[in-house]
């Protein structure tokens, strides 16, 4: 227990006494008065600021933030969707290293792992959340002090520090479902700067349109927030952070490792008393790399709080920072009811991609997404063979990898990684994401199938850390699979007998890949059919129909969505949905049960049921 905590007493915090104990033993004086944080955090939201160089954008109030505080360039959310990305804030960990990625689960993590803001507690701090939480995991015991929509720093014991969060979802992907009349927008879509890899449709203008008033609106949140803690006489001992919990949110944007969904705006403002904390001038600018995963251990170092030596995030602020990073890492997982796998490193340059599913397209349909006209408009427009080489490349499988220098390429449509002039700096790149994946042991080459499975008898950070988890040779059987190089295939079909299941996993996704490439793998692929783990009969099972053995498939899909394990039945309908014809149409039924009383399979299933239920 430290100095905060012995004064924060049942009776209320005791400044007096606090202030007679530091007297006394000689502390530093800024021990004695530990700074207020308030973070305000939107959502849904890349820097579509007028400080941040978008002169579309109508920010008055963020603008003026900027200008008084330190403006981040180069900040990222590690994740480009909410559950993960706030499970990477909130425990200072890569969600990969805990098995928390993948959209909306709730895998059961280590109870040595806390959440940051326990700490802040012990230390003295009122901490509050107004009001989103969403962490992709159960919330321990004393997180907060309040987490509502009354949540309030006003609420706390008089003199007492506290850390308070106000979540504005005003700029919410769900803020452009609805249309609002052309007449009724503040931005004209005839001036929209539309990105190129968008096609130019009346709903795509529309849509970023009013997508900027939404974020104008936010700003206008933000000015109310500040303008209470000015009220309350608190701004000059308050240290305020904005950002945004990851970029978005027209289609290509949220959900996707690109600039549009991981590059966020982020700025910090420190009034005089607390000048000596800052990374700067009031209106610097740095380029220091920083991701969500340093917050934490950055909001403990700015709270005098010793950072835990698991915590993989890295301070940027308070004694406790370290040396700036050379890299941010950054990855997807499961969307909602779309499985994938990414992996991507950025430096200050150059971003890099590696697609663990290469044969799934970008643009696989989500219901969620699917719900905004501009992504709609899009599907029509390729469909319609209206798009250009880069507009088409949403709706098409995938590169093992991608490279893009995002200095000349903000929009990371160039890929550079087949380009022999970047061949270094792809190597380099490459061999820093496996330095990562290998260092914090990624969970996310497991299928989530197993992981479900696999979560039930210990927590995935634990099982990834013991002698059943050997990562090296996981690793090298996914990148082995996923080369689309066709002489590989004997390797591939070698995989398909390890002892391990997520080896065999990957030699299957190896043969389907490579589709009719991989027809000497016919029969390994057969015999794969009565493999243990059903992820590896799914994926066997998928490959063989596009070798012509579609029949051999349809009870292999059955049985998988008679399983209790829900994700198994999402990846046999995301499968099922691919393969089409007969297949599909003969899973029709069990689908129709399945989706009466599940969950992220009612979505899957109820595209399967529109594409083939006749």
């Amino acid at each position: 227990m430290n100095l905060l905590s012995i004064c924060n007493t049942k009776s209320g915090f005791i400044p007096g006494l606090l202030l007679i104990f530091i007297t006394s033993c000689g502390l530093e004086k800024e021990t004695a008065t530990p700074p207020n944080v308030l973070w305000i955090v939107s959502e849904d939201n890349g820097p579509f600021l007028g400080c941040y160089g978008d002169e579309f954008a109508t920010t008055p109030t963020l603008d003026k933030l900027a200008s008084e505080g330190v403006l981040y360039e180069n900040a990222f959310a590690n994740a480009p969707v909410c559950a993960p990305a706030r499970s990477t804030i909130i425990t200072g960990m890569y969600p990969p290293s805990l098995g928390t990625q993948n959209m909306r689960s709730t895998y059961p993590i280590p109870d040595s792992i806390k959440f940051f803001t326990q700490y802040l507690r012990a230390a003295g701090y009122y901490c509050t959340n107004n009001a989103k939480e969403d962490y992709n995991m159960s919330k321990p015991e004393g997180t907060w002090d309040e987490s509502s929509r009354e949540a309030h720093y006003k609420n706390r014991t008089e003199g007492q520090p506290f850390f308070a969060i106000f979540n504005i979802g005003i700029s919410h992907e769900s803020s452009i479902h609805e249309s609002t009349p052309t007449r009724d927008l503040r931005h004209d879509p005839a001036c929209v700067k539309l990105p190129p890899y968008h096609p130019d449709t009346p709903d795509m203008r529309h849509d970023w349109a009013q997508y900027y008033d939404k974020i104008e609106d936010m700003d206008v949140r933000v000015d109310e927030i500040l303008g209470e803690l000015e009220e309350a006489g608190l701004a000059e001992t308050t240290i305020v952070a904005y950002y945004s919990d990851h970029a978005g949110v027209i289609a290509r944007s949220k959900r996707f490792v690109y600039e549009s969904g991981t590059h966020v705006p982020m700025i910090w403002r420190f009034p005089e008393k607390y000048r000596h904390l800052a990374p700067g001038n009031p209106g610097d600018r740095t380029d220091r790399l920083v991701s969500f995963v340093d917050l934490a251990p950055t909001m403990l170092s700015l709270a005098g709080v010793e950072i835990p030596g698991y915590m993989q995030g890295k301070a940027f602020l308070g004694k406790q920072q370290t040396v700036p990073r050379a890299y941010v890492h950054l990855f997807r997982g499961r969307m909602d009811e779309r499985m994938d796998k990414v992996r991507a490193v950025r430096d200050k340059q150059f971003r890099y991609i590696k697609n663990y599913m290469p044969h799934r397209i970008y643009g696989q349909y989500i219901q969620y997404l699917w719900r905004a006209p501009s992504c709609r408009s899009w599907e029509e427009a390729y469909l319609a063979g209206t798009c250009n080489k880069a507009q088409s490349a949403f709706w098409e499988e995938k590169p093992a990898e991608e490279l893009y220098d995002v200095t000349a390429d903000p929009w990371e449509v160039n890929n550079l990684a087949d380009n022999p002039q970047y061949a270094d700096v792809l190597a380099r790149m490459r061999d820093e994401a496996d330095r990562w994946m290998t260092e914090i042991k990624d969970t996310g080459l497991m299928p989530e199938g197993e992981m479900s499975a696999r979560s039930r008898e210990q927590p995935l950070f634990t099982y990834t850390r013991s002698g059943s988890y050997d990562f090296e040779k996981i690793k090298q059987a996914a990148d082995i699979a996923t080369l689309r190089d066709a002489s590989k295939l004997d390797e591939i079909i070698a995989l398909l007998s390890d002892e391990h299941p997520t080896v065999r996993y990957w030699g299957a996704i190896g043969c389907l890949i490579l589709k009719e490439k991989a027809m000497p793998a016919k029969e390994a692929l057969k015999n794969a059919l009565n493999d243990e783990s059903p992820d590896v009969r799914i994926s066997a099972a998928e490959a063989l129909c596009h070798l012509g053995e579609s029949e051999l498939a349809i009870q292999v899909f059955i049985d998988a969505l008679n399983s209790k394990n829900m994700m198994v039945r999402v990846h046999a309908m995301n499968s099922l949905e691919i393969i089409g014809n007969e297949v599909a149409k003969a899973s029709i039924p069990k689908v129709k049960q399945v989706i009466a009383s599940r969950d992220y399979d009612i979505r899957a299933g109820m595209r399967l049921i529109e594409l083939y239920g006749g």
